[in-house]
């Protein structure tokens, strides 16, 4: 599955960018069918360099078929990525591709910040945080540079539009995992 979704990732955004790409999808659906069944997923661009991040789009809810999410978040990651200007065919060679496969985000149910800490999962738990209309995700792979609770959270607060303390808003959090595929 893991060449497959790289792959499909890196066919769509050669695509997105006039580029020629010889990914076989008629083969792909063919040999993993799970591809057909709706799916959520983040794709990710970093550069190679200094694994920087160049792009990352996606989707929460599985709503149409993960290879149609894919080939979608990946050329919206590459070009619509509102944090920075559109990949150009120079940088393709500087990049790596990522693809986490989302579950279904649930609910955790929490009475004030400390039952939260205690509730996450850090590395491991994708998190949503939704309040008053206002809604941001940071995938488990962003606790990587974010280990500590309350930065990590303050950090997603204000990604949200939100201010740094809005834990003490005591906003909907939901938890998902994902299934990480990196290209080499």
């Amino acid at each position: 599955m893991h060449d497959v979704l790289i792959g499909l990732a890196k066919a769509a955004i050669l695509v997105a960018l006039n580029q020629p790409e010889n990914f076989d999808l008629e083969g792909a659906l063919k040999q993993y069918p799970q591809l057909k069944e709706n799916g959520a997923v983040f794709v990710t661009i970093n550069k190679r360099a200094n694994d920087q991040l160049r792009g990352c789009i996606g989707s929460l809810q599985a709503y149409r078929p993960l290879y149609k999410d894919v080939i979608a978040n990946a050329q919206s990651a590459a070009l619509h990525d509102p944090r920075f200007p559109p990949l150009t065919p120079e940088e393709l060679k500087n990049i790596k591709i990522e693809v986490s496969v989302l579950s279904e985000p649930k609910v955790l149910h929490y009475s004030d910040i400390d039952d939260l800490k205690k509730k996450i999962v850090p590395m491991k738990d994708g998190i949503v945080l939704r309040h008053d209309g206002y809604q941001a995700t940071y995938l488990p792979q962003v606790w990587e540079q974010l280990p500590d609770f309350d930065a990590f959270f303050s950090s997603l607060c204000m990604k949200a539009g939100l201010p740094g303390n809005c834990l003490d808003l005591h906003p909907e959090i939901q938890v998902y995992h994902v299934t990480k595929y990196e290209e080499e």
